[in-house]
């Protein structure tokens, strides 16, 4: 089965949990950067070394304007049982078909390695570990973060927002203090609070990512305004709509102005306190 358009792919025991999420997502109408599904067959061609397989991601290149991230989806990935956070990867501003074809190989391999197989056992996952792959245009993103349509530490009716500057990695991996936002369910800020935001991931132009400091006036300065927050807001109420009531965990991007929805899952723990 050769790879589809992201918003047909339909099927998660074909292409994974995270491609049927965007593709259900940009059906809907829902701000997803464009991209491509591949199947989980397909990409053990690719990994197999399969000539014709890699011809076929060639041809995809040629049409996705700029460079690409490359995001794994498992099998049972995202779901509501388990999200995979954290375990699979991600590989960001990937420029050209050679190196699109060896982050595909990157993400297979991340799923075998001992702390994914480890993670699969603890959420008692299936252990016949099946790779999709999804390729999408990169958000250049000037502001990045995540959004929990519940709050994540206590359970309440709550939106909280955590932002930082450049791509998103810098908040998902941990690697700053970031700005913290919360809103009640009709979008009235309840608390936002600076971060200590001292590095940024940065896309560079030769392809690849770097962690680059921050100019010290914006070490502590919020990156949200109350014009972006109204824009998640919004997302969050659309999420819902399509997804349900959740709770959902999205992760999300501004490339200047325009907001966009990178990924979406069911929040599958709430750390009540």
């Amino acid at each position: 089965m050769i790879p589809v358009p992201l918003s047909s792919a339909l099927d998660e025991r074909v292409y994974g949990g995270k491609a049927v999420q965007l593709g259900a997502a940009i059906r809907a109408g829902l701000p997803v950067p464009e991209g491509f599904a591949l199947g989980t067959k397909f990409v053990d061609r690719i990994v197999s070394g399969d000539p014709n397989a890699q011809s076929e991601v060639e041809r995809l290149c040629g049409q996705l304007s700029g460079n690409v991230a490359v995001r794994s989806s498992a099998i049972g990935e995202d779901s509501a049982g388990a999200s995979f956070a954290g375990q699979h990867a991600t590989i960001l501003n990937v420029m050209g078909p050679a190196a699109v074809l060896e982050a595909i190989v990157t993400v297979w391999h991340s799923a075998h390695t001992d702390t994914a197989k480890a993670y699969r056992a603890r959420v008692n996952a299936q252990t016949d570990i099946r790779m999709g792959v999804v390729i999408q245009r990169l958000v250049p993103a000037d502001v990045a973060g995540v959004l929990f349509t519940c709050n994540p530490m206590t359970g309440a009716a709550e939106l909280v927002v955590e932002a930082s500057w450049g791509l998103g990695e810098v908040v998902v991996q941990g690697l700053v203090v970031p700005d913290f936002y919360r809103m009640n369910p009709s979008g009235h800020l309840l608390e936002g609070r600076p971060g200590y935001k001292t590095v940024r991931v940065q896309h560079l132009q030769i392809g690849g990512t770097s962690i680059e400091p921050v100019s010290d006036h914006l070490v502590e300065q919020e990156c949200l305004d109350s014009k972006k927050l109204a824009a998640l807001h919004a997302l969050a109420e659309r999420c819902r709509t399509v997804f349900g009531t959740g709770p959902h965990d999205i992760e999300w991007a501004f490339e200047r102005d325009v907001l966009f929805m990178l990924q979406r899952r069911p929040v599958t723990k709430v750390h009540l306190t």
